[in-house]
């Protein structure tokens, strides 16, 4: 059974636990907000950068500290062509077996490596008190409205169903650039964005001005 299927489109009571995170952007206007959770990795990483210069689109890359560390050359040319790089935790931990202070280390170590406030949450897993303390601190939670599921054990045409059926105006787009996923996103990616394109959205960076997250 799929993890965390309920935030595949977010209900209201998690807004009101989590009332400034965000989980799409705004609804008026044809715009996609293509995100990658995990890398950097060698080899699956690069692949995703390759497809995304192919299509001339530019994505927002949550990145897990360790795996900048390890293959910092790669998370260089993520920012280099031209996409946001953000906070996943330095070890991609779940926040619900973490004390709020070891937590909030994992993720003040890796926002030293990304250079901003942007923070996902791995597993989409937040402590209250966690909640809380990231938002005094001024990190800026980016959740999301459509996940494909690349990472579980379904067919990759499962994964690209999952990805446009969810897909509307705003939405913020979960892949994976983890081994775990990549025989479904190297399906389903390629895809994706050619049905997205010809279907007249364009894509854009998660921005990094609170202004324009606040919806």
């Amino acid at each position: 059974m799929m993890k965390n299927l309920i935030l595949i489109q977010p209900n209201g009571i998690l807004k009101r636990i989590y009332p400034r995170a965000v989980w799409n952007m705004d609804r008026s206007k044809k715009k996609i907000y293509l995100t990658f959770d995990d890398g950097p990795i060698p080899g699956l990483t690069e692949w995703v950068l390759d497809e995304l210069k192919k299509f001339q689109v530019k994505a927002t890359f949550f990145c897990v500290g360790a795996n900048i560390l390890k293959h910092y050359q790669i998370f260089e040319r993520i920012s280099h062509e031209g996409h946001v790089v953000a906070n996943h935790t330095m070890f991609h931990s779940k926040g619900f077996k973490h004390t709020v202070t070891d937590y909030m280390r994992e993720v003040d170590d890796c926002a030293k490596l990304v250079g901003n406030s942007l923070f996902r949450p791995p597993y989409g897993q937040l402590k209250r008190a966690q909640y809380k303390a990231l938002i005094q601190k001024g990190y800026r939670i980016v959740l999301w409205d459509v996940i494909s599921y690349d990472y579980e054990t379904i067919s990759g045409e499962r994964c690209l169903s999952n990805a446009i059926r969810g897909r509307r105006n705003g939405s913020i787009v979960i892949f994976h650039d983890n081994l775990k996923a990549e025989k479904n996103i190297k399906y389903a990616l390629p895809l994706f964005l050619e049905d997205s394109i010809k279907n007249g959205y364009t894509f854009e960076c998660i921005p990094l001005s609170q202004d324009a997250l606040a919806l």
